[in-house]
């Protein structure tokens, strides 16, 4: 029989142990913050430190430089710890990654030091650009999250909470290409694809009006043309469209898809509608899991707020939850009221709080970890999902319903 009390204690003093080196983990992702797919330093101290601490470290996983798979133990149940640090481009880590990453290498410590006598399987899985493509999307599609009979994570934040889901997301790049004269001389001889992006997001603002609560789209221009004095002859914009689920996700971006087309009709250009990496799905998180989450925290002199039925902004862990049992907790520290992607909130990064909440985070976790190892019907619950997963191939979902390299044409006029 498991001493649980000392299985406690083994694994409160492991995190103790290496709490040095976690929170100068933490500092050190945040000093040189690094963008999607570029994480090349960060992706490298997450892995020599859990080389270090003897796990098995495969680095540039599924084709993607950044990503990386450490493991320890050799038990069947295999738990899941997902470490993302990228940042945001110009305001470095304003969602609190170095956080995030540095709390899932200190969980997959500290239960790594318990996997023997619990029979279990740590599997540190390092995520790249949750802040873009979608990391984990590539990495599921790849096989990477096969094994794993429970995910978890936690994310920085002003506060601590469970419970809450997350919006489903779609990104496009929008090409339009006309025809470029000159602006005073014969105006009437271009095809001004300006025009087409100013009208497609105009109909998008009128669109707003008849969206269902909860949806969102919101995009930037990162191409007006080239001269003053010339008819755009080429703009492009990245769209985002939010919505509670990815079935909804379909049908809104349907509309607004609709909406560039009518730029492309009202002004002869022709239009690329390219899908920006993965459909995000909507996060689930496991009730009987958080359940243990919640009193693991509660014993570090934390109390986590219920958000059952809220949502977040949008997370690939989403995709993960769909498939595999999964919590991504909240994990608060004091940031003065600034909130996430703000340059504000990224000031707060190295605080003790953040500290704190790194290293709170990672025995939380970890003890997580434990709780279910420990419990024979969570234990086999999980072991039963992992079995019917690898009997059936999940199938693809999501809006853009096709690889991130297929684009759509619209010719001038059609």
């Amino acid at each position: 029989m498991t001493n649980t009390l000392g299985m406690h204690r083994t694994v409160t003093e492991a995190v103790r142990s290496w709490s040095d080196r976690l929170v100068a983990l933490s500092h050190g992702l945040h000093d040189e913050p690094e963008t999607a797919l570029q994480e090349h330093r960060s992706a490298a101290r997450i892995g020599d430190l859990l080389e270090t601490a003897g796990f098995t470290v495969n680095r540039g996983v599924a084709d993607l430089p950044t990503a990386l798979v450490a493991t320890r133990g050799s038990g069947d149940l295999v738990i899941g710890f997902c470490a993302e640090y990228d940042a945001l481009p110009g305001i470095g880590h304003a969602c609190g990654h170095n956080v995030n990453g540095a709390a899932a290498v200190g969980a997959a410590l500290a239960l790594a030091a318990v996997a023997d006598e619990l029979d279990l399987t740590v599997k540190l899985i390092g995520t790249p650009a949750e802040e873009d493509i979608g990391g984990k999307v590539l990495l599921l599609d790849a096989g990477v999250f096969d094994d794993v009979a429970a995910a978890m994570m936690v994310h920085a934040a002003p506060d601590d909470s469970v419970g809450a889901s997350s919006l489903a997301i779609g990104a496009w790049d929008i090409t339009y290409r006309g025809k470029p004269s000159h602006a005073a001389l014969a105006p009437w001889e271009g095809i001004n694809a300006l025009d087409a992006m100013t009208l497609a997001h105009t109909a998008v603002g009128l669109l707003r009006q008849q969206l269902p609560p909860g949806v969102a789209v919101h995009g930037i221009v990162t191409e007006g043309g080239q001269a003053v004095n010339v008819i755009p002859a080429r703009t492009r914009a990245r769209c985002e469209v939010r919505a509670l689920t990815v079935e909804q996700l379909g049908e809104v971006w349907q509309r607004v898809r609709a909406c560039f087309q009518a730029g492309a009709l009202a002004t002869g250009a022709e239009l690329e509608l390219r899908p920006h990496g993965s459909d995000f799905a909507d996060l689930r998180q496991d009730p009987d899991m958080t359940e243990v989450y919640v009193r693991a925290l509660g014993g570090l002199g934390r109390t986590a707020m219920s958000r059952y039925g809220e949502t977040m902004a949008s997370t690939d862990m989403g995709n993960v939850s769909q498939l595999i049992p999964t919590i991504h907790p909240t994990i608060g520290y004091d940031t003065d009221g600034a909130k996430q992607h703000t340059p504000e909130f990224t000031a707060y990064g190295k605080s003790p709080g953040a500290d704190r909440a790194v290293l709170d985070g990672a025995t939380a976790l970890a003890l997580t970890g434990a709780g279910l190892a420990t419990s024979q019907a969570q234990r086999s619950r999980l072991l039963d999902g992992v079995r019917r997963r690898q009997r059936r191939q999940p199938a693809c979902d999501g809006a853009n319903g096709s690889p991130p390299t297929r684009a759509v044409r619209l010719a001038p006029g059609a």
